[in-house]
């Protein structure tokens, strides 16, 4: 395996079956991961607004909304809106893990074709990162 950057139209990329051994499959290999490139900065920024969203529907912090709300009979009830804030905080932090996670597994994917050294794939990823980017940055912004 070389281990410096080559223009080649032969490649394997993560694994055995994804074999690239002619133009048309380096291509289609180029726009596969330029996707997927975009796929990951919108999974960025989507992760990055869910998270916005959520701390501003939180009124307040759970633990200062835990000491006012005590003093009443419902305080170990888990139907009290203490119960129900921590059950929508703790869902919420479930799926931001779970989107977390697969940013990071997309992520390894893309670095792990980055490091096969083939620059048309590098380029492709490089592409992708700048598109989705520009495509996904502007969605922060708005509410």
């Amino acid at each position: 395996m070389a281990m410096h950057f080559i223009f080649s139209d032969t490649v394997v990329l993560l694994f055995d079956f994804w074999n690239v051994h002619s133009p048309a499959g380096m291509a289609l290999s180029v726009l596969v991961l330029l996707f997927l490139a975009v796929l990951y900065e919108g999974i960025k920024v989507g992760k990055a607004k869910l998270l916005h969203q959520v701390l501003v529907k939180l009124p307040t912090s759970i633990s200062q909304q835990t000491i006012t709300e005590t003093d009443g009979d419902s305080a170990g009830s888990d139907s009290s809106p203490v119960g129900r804030t921590h059950y929508r905080w703790y869902l919420c932090h479930f799926g931001q893990s779970l989107i977390h996670v697969i940013q990071v597994v997309i992520g390894y994917f893309i670095m792990l074709a980055v490091m096969s050294y083939n620059t048309w794939i590098f380029l492709g990823v490089v592409l992708g990162s700048a598109v989705g980017y520009y495509l996904t940055y502007p969605l922060l912004s708005t509410a």
